[in-house]
């Protein structure tokens, strides 16, 4: 084999390494898969992009349910938007069975909670349960002491190894458009901080982004499932662990035990971000 030969199936098997989606979670036994989506509901060609490439992820990984963090229909929201913005970008999934569990984002209304595929049960905050994780889905467009209440008793009433909530808004972000959420996070992450919440994943900004851990725990952005806002993320931000501002993203991520997994992949199938971390004993 010729020097040139030997270089050029070298940069073919490269290139076919960075532009195949493949899995980097470990899929163990008795773990807990999900993918998160956020800011989705367009019902353009990128949302419809990034559903091929959630079913094949799902095909590769067995994730059993999908979290929403908000902006879930943007615009008119008759039943054929509902169509058009989610149940024909998603209909692989859904008619695989998968359930989606949906926050209401500042472009939803309301009303979006008595849509039964979002399983929201008519509430605009709630809660479940996957395994050792709970979840604690907020309403992060009016955060009234009703609701703070309720979830204070929540959080401390939880069993479960694992506490994970999410909302729309980013107590911590490096965009541009919005950046963080600084009123809201005084409001919860006290709580946070109390009560041993592990991770946190929000959207609204449009784009990816994995913030350095902030009092111990970890907080994802996931805003760019659908809509990109290209170049928005600050360089040279103090938060940012990783971020990407150029890709229409969701993430898949596995807990087994007490580690969490993740890989955030592009809707062109491109890794853009993964790795793993051991829980916090607090």
């Amino acid at each position: 084999m010729t020097r040139r030969l030997a270089i050029t199936i070298l940069v073919a098997s490269l290139w076919v390494g960075v532009t195949a989606q493949q899995s980097t979670l470990p899929l163990k036994q008795g773990s807990i898969r999900f993918a998160v989506i956020g800011d989705t509901g367009t019902g353009d060609k990128p949302e419809y992009e990034v559903g091929a490439r959630l079913e094949e992820a799902r095909k590769r990984v067995n994730f059993t349910f999908v979290i929403m963090v908000g902006d879930n229909i943007y615009g008119s929201e008759r039943p054929q938007d509902f169509v058009k913005k989610f149940e024909q970008p998603y209909k692989p999934l859904l008619d695989a069975g998968i359930p989606f569990y949906a926050a209401l984002g500042n472009h939803d209304d309301p009303n979006q909670r008595f849509y039964k595929p979002f399983n929201m049960n008519g509430e605009r905050y709630y809660s479940f349960t996957k395994g050792n994780i709970k979840f604690f889905v907020l309403d992060s467009n009016y955060m009234d002491r009703k609701q703070l209440d309720w979830f204070e008793r929540a959080i401390k009433d939880a069993k479960s190894d694992w506490k994970m909530a999410y909302f729309h808004h980013p107590l911590y972000s490096s965009g541009a458009a919005h950046g963080s959420e600084g009123d809201l996070r005084v409001l919860l992450e006290p709580l946070f901080i109390k009560y041993g919440m592990d991770v946190v994943f929000a959207g609204h900004e449009h784009f990816y982004e994995r913030v350095k851990p902030q009092n111990g725990i970890r907080y994802f952005t996931c805003g760019g499932s659908a809509k990109l806002r290209n170049g928005d993320i600050r360089k040279g931000s103090e938060l940012t662990e990783k971020g990407d501002d150029i890709e229409n993203t969701f993430m898949v991520v596995e807990v087994a035990g007490d580690v969490f997994n993740f890989q955030t992949v592009s809707g062109g199938g491109i890794t853009v971000d993964s790795g793993a971390f051991q829980r916090a004993n607090r």
